[in-house]
């Protein structure tokens, strides 16, 4: 039970996300929910990565094969993932502020300039 726990976890704040971002009235509270979804994805990646008893993957004072290691590509895309997320979230609220300045509000059903 316990391995399937951190899938099911980054599958409910992925949804808990997915839901703020459908029932948002707001274009800052709808960037806030992009994070949380996003966030599932660090949950994803350490449940993949993680493995029972392994050590950290520094070699130096290990026999090969002596006792398992943790797959450090997984920690490079959590890091990585981390500052693109960062990385989204400031552009995307910069956006929000011209938006904000531009029209005057950051209610989405309030810009009809920007409807079809």
């Amino acid at each position: 039970m316990m391995d399937v726990f951190a899938y099911l976890v980054a599958a409910w704040i992925f949804l808990a996300g997915c839901y703020g971002l459908a029932t948002s009235r707001d274009l800052i509270h709808a960037v806030g929910c992009l994070s949380v979804c996003q966030s599932a994805t660090y949950v994803l990646l350490l449940a993949v990565g993680y493995r029972d008893g392994a050590t950290a993957p520094v070699f130096s004072d290990l026999e090969p094969g002596a006792r398992p290691v943790v797959d450090p590509v997984v920690q490079a895309l959590a890091l990585t993932d981390v500052v693109v997320g960062a990385t989204v979230t400031a552009l995307l609220l910069a956006l929000v502020v011209q938006v904000s300045k531009r029209h005057g509000t950051v209610d989405p059903d309030e810009l009809s300039e920007l409807r079809g």
